[in-house]
């Protein structure tokens, strides 16, 4: 496998992936990473760099600003020792930004759903107080602060007091005129940790003390004079003090740092991890790759694929698929035309896709998780081990023979090469006959036309070749599958300026069967040509009408949504005006109801409710209209019984006024309705269109001889009661009931009142035994 990694260059896409790490401990486990032959983990792997290459998508990436490699610093303190500042400060920065790390990820999974990257930051615990306390106690410049402990504070105001007296000191003898003369510089300057004066050689004697230095030439002597060398004493006893509690400090937050050291580095092997994610979703973007998809059943279909080291600006894509219908794929074609290109580019992408990258190709690519991949590629001669080209080629697939298996990709770089060309194709086709048969995946390259052959007629086996320009002399490296390689060698000729005379002869060479063979393939590339440019216009008129489709159901839909709006607007702005309408008629009817009350103005109750009535339900109704019936559609004639859709009334059409308009007799009232308005009843129809137009009475079974108003109010009463006389009259009834039970005897009261003003009303009574009693009035109609 490492042999094969080497050849397809796998290491040169792991060394781009570690310079897009931001971490040392990124970096190092972007090094360690190679392909795996488990699908499951591939997926896993795959899903991670989906993630990482979202975040960067639509946030940006991460930030791995002050995370650093600690890892070394917590073996440190586990074992005993003691972090210096700067170790501790930089333990603090990577805490706070796994901290920050992890909030941030958590917020972006309820955004994007990262449940990989919510997985890794979920463990991270946060040691806030550690943070805080090592922030407290050294500054960013790396030094222990005065407020990391009171005994340090108080050491340092001694130190400072005692630096201040001996200052002065030293300042008044630098001051004082008698000794200028034997100063070097009026200076004070340090020694050893004490704190002296350059004073020239010969007044050595005056001062007394100690002397610390000289200077180079002698001339200097760097002296403490004896009255601040009790001074200096002190100060260097407090200097002392300070050194060892500055280490009690140091070695406190060690031991924070040491009872947390599992914890902080998993810590560190997460962020490791994260920065590895981004980083493969940084390569993805920079190679505009794509996820594949993936299965374990050998199938590649690469779509549009690049090879991720050639310059974006001079790969040219390949389409390639192998596995399903074929599983031996060769591939003929002149030199530097591309064969070797399109091996490496199959060969690499199934590599990195089993590795967790996304490849450079079209969505919608596939590519399989084998169990292993070998590839002979390039020229192999061996100096040391005296091989030849051929010699070497060979070596390696009998090893590769010996490896294999169903579940195997494999890759021949001009097979069969470097030996007699009868001979080498021969073997060729022997090892390609072998692999075929194992039901391996393999992908070869050759020169050879007895292969072309080979490939028609066995199964499974399919010919291809890179496309050549014999116009420009230049390939074009597109792959078309199954169309074989032409040598070209005459048409270069040709193109060349060779003359005709030349290539005419050299033509009478070929027998007749290659003649018919070039011919075949001539004619197979054409009409590759032809089909493929019927493909791509035929994809270009899929995507046109897709996207005609697409913009039709925007602007209905925006069409429906505008429609909607403006019914809602004008629905709500009618039920304003009605609702208006409305409390102005109530209004008026309670000033008309006061009227009555006050002045006896002859207007009856059950009017007054009915107007009532009609303003009410003259409110639209706001939900959708309801389809119109299909009995609208039905004739209509004199004589039916129809129903008023806006009314919800039944009645009788006693005359057709033109083709769509119909005089309807409902109850005592006649009425002018649309045809659109009407139902036709199922149930009855007229017989007698001449006693309806005259008003003939209905007959008895239409009505019933009693109406019951139990459960109803006064005000719905009287609509009831005025409805069912006018029917009841028509009917033919002299007399007939009016149920309203007895109960707290105000419906009771309410009916009768009604009943005695009302104009069809005659005389009205109490219900006797055996007729309801008091919960009954019995009405006596006007004939």
């Amino acid at each position: 496998m490492d042999r094969t990694l080497t050849i397809l260059e796998f290491h040169k896409i792991i060394d781009r992936l570690i310079n897009k790490a931001m971490t040392p401990m990124g970096k190092e486990l972007a090094a360690t990473i190679l392909p795996s032959f488990d699908l499951e983990e591939v997926v896993y792997r795959q899903k991670e760099t989906h993630e990482g290459l979202e975040v960067i998508r639509l946030k940006g990436g991460l930030s791995f600003d002050g995370v650093h490699d600690i890892r070394g610093f917590i073996k440190r303190a586990k074992i005993g020792g003691i972090l210096a500042p700067e170790q501790l400060r930089q333990i603090s920065s990577t805490l706070m930004a796994a901290r920050k790390l992890k909030k941030l990820i958590l917020q972006l999974n309820e955004e994007l759903s990262l449940p990989i990257l919510r997985t890794l930051v979920e463990p991270i615990i946060e040691l806030f107080e550690i943070e805080k306390k090592i922030n407290e106690s050294i500054n960013e410049y790396n030094e222990v602060v005065d407020l990391a402990s009171t005994e340090l504070k108080m050491i340092r105001n001694q130190i400072r007091l005692i630096e201040s007296r001996v200052k002065e000191k030293l300042e008044s003898i630098l001051r004082n005129p008698h000794y200028q003369k034997m100063l070097q510089d009026p200076i004070i300057t340090i020694r050893n940790g004490r704190y002296v004066i350059p004073v020239k050689q010969e007044y050595r004697g005056v001062f007394g003390g100690m002397i610390h230095d000289q200077s180079a030439s002698g001339a200097t002597l760097f002296i403490e004079p004896d009255s601040v060398v009790q001074l200096n004493n002190q100060l260097r006893e407090y200097q002392l003090k300070e050194v060892k509690e500055i280490e009690k400090i140091l070695r406190q937050l060690t031991d924070l740092i040491r009872m947390e050291a599992d914890s902080i580095a998993e810590m560190v092997k997460h962020l490791g991890r994260l920065d590895v994610i981004q980083a493969k979703g940084e390569l993805a973007k920079e190679m505009k790759a794509t996820l594949p998809k993936l299965n374990r059943q050998g199938y590649i279909r690469l779509k549009k694929a690049r090879h991720p080291l050639i310059n974006p600006e001079e790969v040219v894509p390949i389409d390639v698929h192998l596995g399903q219908e074929f599983h031996v794929l060769i591939i003929t074609g002149p030199n530097t035309g591309g064969k070797t290109v399109t091996l490496k580019t199959i060969g690499l992408l199934t590599l990195m896709a089993m590795a967790g990258f996304h490849i450079p190709a079209d969505e919608e690519s596939e590519v399989a998780v084998f169990s292993s991949i070998f590839a002979d590629i390039g020229d192999e001669q061996s100096i040391e081990q005296n091989l030849s080209t051929f010699s070497s080629h060979l070596k390696n697939i009998i090893e590769i023979l010996k490896k294999v298996d169903t579940n195997s990709l494999i890759l021949l770089d001009e097979l069969g090469a470097g030996t007699d060309p009868t001979e080498g194709a021969a073997l060729a086709i022997a090892i390609l006959e072998k692999i075929r048969l194992l039901q391996a995946r393999v992908v070869a390259t050759t020169h050879y036309s007895e292969l072309k052959a080979y490939a028609y007629n066995h199964q499974g086996v399919v010919n291809a070749s890179v496309e050549f320009d014999v116009k420009t002399l230049k390939p074009t490296y597109r792959l078309l599958i199954g169309v074989p390689g032409r040598s070209n060698a005459f048409a270069i000729a040709k193109r060349l300026g060779l003359e005709e005379e030349i290539i005419q002869f050299a033509k009478e060479q070929l027998s007749e069967e290659d003649q018919q063979v070039e011919l075949m393939i001539h004619s197979l590339e054409w009409n590759q040509k032809i089909a493929e440019k019927e493909r791509l216009e035929a994809e270009r008129l899929r995507k046109q009408t897709q996207e005609m489709k697409k913009e039709v159901e925007e602007k209905l839909a925006l069409l429906e949504q505008n429609r909607f709006k403006i019914l809602e607007e004008a629905k709500q702005e009618a039920e304003k005006i009605i609702r208006k309408a409305t409390r102005e008629a109530d209004e008026i009817i309670r000033e008309l109801r006061k009227l009555i009350q006050e002045k006896r103005v002859d207007v009856k109750e059950h009017e007054l409710i009915a107007m009532k009535k009609r303003l009410n339900e003259s409110v639209p109704d706001l939900e959708k209209p309801k389809p119109i019936s299909k009995k609208q559609n039905k004739k209509i004639e004199v004589g039916d019984e129809v129903k008023v859709l806006s009314l919800g009334q039944k009645g009788n059409v006693i005359e057709q006024v033109s083709e769509n308009e119909f005089i309807v007799q409902i109850g005592i009232i006649k009425m002018k309705i649309n045809r659109q308005d009407l139902e036709v009843s199922e149930e009855k129809k007229r017989s007698n269109p001449e006693a309806i137009m005259t008003g003939v009475k209905r007959t008895k079974e239409y009505v019933k001889p009693e109406l019951d108003l139990r459960g109803k109010t006064v005000d719905e009463a009287m609509i009831e009661i005025d409805r069912y006389l006018a029917d009841a009259l028509l009917a033919g009834y002299k007399q007939v009931s009016i149920i309203h039970g007895k109960g707290t005897g105000v419906l009771r009261s309410g009916v009768q009142d009604f009943l005695k003003r009302h104009k069809l009303t005659k005389s009205i009574r109490m219900g006797q035994y055996g007729e309801g009693g008091s919960g009954v009035t019995v009405v006596e109609l006007k004939a």
